[in-house]
């Protein structure tokens, strides 16, 4: 059975970092396909690195990432893999309280880990909060994005399902015609 990881990052203190926050929390509520969890990561990069190294087939990452659409705007990244022996010392430090998808990808792949599959559904922040004032919260356009997210989501999940249950059939097959 496919196991599949879908995983919420960002800041609750800098307004639209939130977003991944909020998706997981809401798929964390709702009921989910058997070997799929929905985990709140937050700023814990280290947390998602020992996650990644737990045997996972497939990560779906939820976060904010700036592309220069307008705000709101939902996006499905297929992030770059690092190829082996281009991961310097530098890439593997982590820091305790700041998430790095880029650099936790490194760190997992320097450790011989890794999903077979890793997606990243993405939302155009509108703003990460007001310093002076202390405000939160999720902007208007990023708020609308939020249900929309948690749909691409759970096609991405069903797609990556029936893939999996593709490849087991294909392997049934090819196993008994020995």
């Amino acid at each position: 059975m496919s196991q599949i990881l879908v995983a919420g990052i960002g800041n609750i203190f800098k307004g639209d970092d939130a977003f991944g926050v909020e998706v997981a929390r809401r798929l964390a509520q709702s009921p989910l396909p058997a070997g799929v969890k929905a985990v709140d990561f937050g700023i814990r990069g280290i947390d998602l690195t020992y996650a990644l190294l737990d045997g996972y087939d497939a990560a779906i990452l939820v976060d904010t990432a700036q592309r220069g659409a307008a705000p709101g705007t939902l996006s499905i990244i297929v992030p770059e893999r690092p190829s082996a022996g281009t991961v310097s010392p530098g890439d593997l430090f982590l820091e305790p309280h700041n998430l790095d998808p880029a650099k936790v990808l490194r760190v997992v792949e320097a450790l011989g880990g890794g999903c077979r599959r890793i997606l990243l559904v993405a939302c155009e922040p509108e703003t990460f909060g007001d310093e002076e004032t202390g405000a939160m919260g999720l902007s208007p356009p990023v708020v609308s994005a939020v249900d929309e997210a948690i749909k691409a989501v759970e096609r991405l999940v069903g797609d990556l399902l029936q893939e999996q249950r593709r490849n087991e059939t294909m392997n049934a097959e090819s196993d008994g015609g020995r």
